[in-house]
């Protein structure tokens, strides 16, 4: 496979219209091959992806030095993101930090796990609720002055976070969640940084892998994944959202495109500022994923998409009550 992705632009930062999340190579999914992850990572620059997005978190820092390890060499090639914010470990009390002193703690030790001298968009993970923005954003603006960071970004954020922080110094990204299943920044938030000029990253376009349908069952999937605790893919839930993924299906058949593909395309046509960053570790599906990258869909198919996936047409919420406190603050 060849690839021409195309280029969008967060704020001021150029990037592939399609980016690469790197979680699951660590964290969330199971047990995963550092060996074929790294090959995913060097195909994925090799067909003109620029974009990679980890955080400290993920795996305790291992997704940060695995990025690192494949980066060797290749740094000149990759628009690298990461993000800070969980002070915990895992299996640990969920503790958000944003004050001044953590933000610059956080920084040299990815610097030092990902073996570079900057990190080309820094966000904050989740917005801690002790700490005004104001102070975190300050903290990060003196890290882009210090030359460790080049573009700042937050994540599930609300509107008003992201006027304030915007206001401290500018805001490159907002990386939130953002697919058929999951859309409530679009009625407030997505038209802020719009206005504001802040670029859009959906993480989990594809619904945790849902949309693509080749989950229909929670049976195969390790103790330790991810989904197994989150409310839509539990019984009554998971039933009637394989509803929204058979009409899809049948969508994408009569485009000639499996059903992720479709849903991808359809983040991906939500606007020139949008860039979606799809996890995967394996090349087969990396690929996939970019040949949505390219596939026009006509106002018509998108249409039918919407009435196939309309909003609010989900069983259950993204996350459990704990994890959802944290989010859109």
């Amino acid at each position: 496979m060849t690839s021409t992705l195309p280029v969008r632009r967060l704020g001021e930062l150029s990037v592939s219209a399609q980016g690469l999340g790197c979680m699951g190579m660590s964290h969330g999914y199971g047990a995963s091959d550092d060996d074929q992850s790294i090959a995913t990572i060097h195909r994925a620059l090799e067909l003109g992806v620029t974009l990679l997005d980890t955080s400290d978190f993920y795996g305790a820092g291992h997704n940060e030095e695995l990025i690192g390890r494949a980066l060797a060499g290749r740094r000149e090639q990759a628009v690298l993101a990461t993000k800070f914010g969980f002070a915990n470990q895992l299996g640990e009390p969920v503790a958000i930090r944003g004050d001044a002193a953590y933000v610059r703690q956080a920084c040299d030790a990815s610097l030092r796990r990902l073996g570079t001298d900057h990190i080309d968009l820094y966000y904050q993970h989740r917005v801690d609720p002790d700490v005004p923005i104001e102070e975190t954003v300050g903290a990060m603006a003196e890290l882009v002055t210090a030359g460790k960071v080049r573009h700042l970004g937050l994540s599930e954020a609300s509107a008003g976070t992201v006027r304030r922080a915007h206001a401290v110094h500018p805001i490159a990204a907002l990386q939130s969640e953002w697919s058929l299943w999951t859309r409530d920044l679009e009625q407030e938030i997505a038209p802020v940084c719009r206005e504001l000029g802040i670029g859009l990253v959906p993480f989990s376009p594809l619904g945790r892998g849902f949309l693509t349908g080749r989950y229909t069952s929670l049976d195969g999937l390790p103790e330790t994944d991810v989904r197994r605790s989150q409310p839509r893919f539990a019984d009554g839930n998971l039933q009637q959202n394989l509803a929204i993924v058979d009409r899809l299906d049948e969508l994408a058949s009569a485009r000639g495109v499996t059903a992720g593909q479709l849903a991808l395309a359809w983040v991906q046509q939500r606007g020139s500022d949008v860039v979606p960053i799809p996890g995967t570790r394996r090349e087969k599906y990396l690929e996939e994923n970019l040949a949505a990258a390219t596939l026009e869909l006509s106002a018509t198919e998108l249409a039918a998409i919407d009435e196939a996936a309309p909003a609010g047409a989900v069983a259950g919420t993204r996350y459990d009550k704990g994890s959802l406190r944290f989010v859109n603050r």
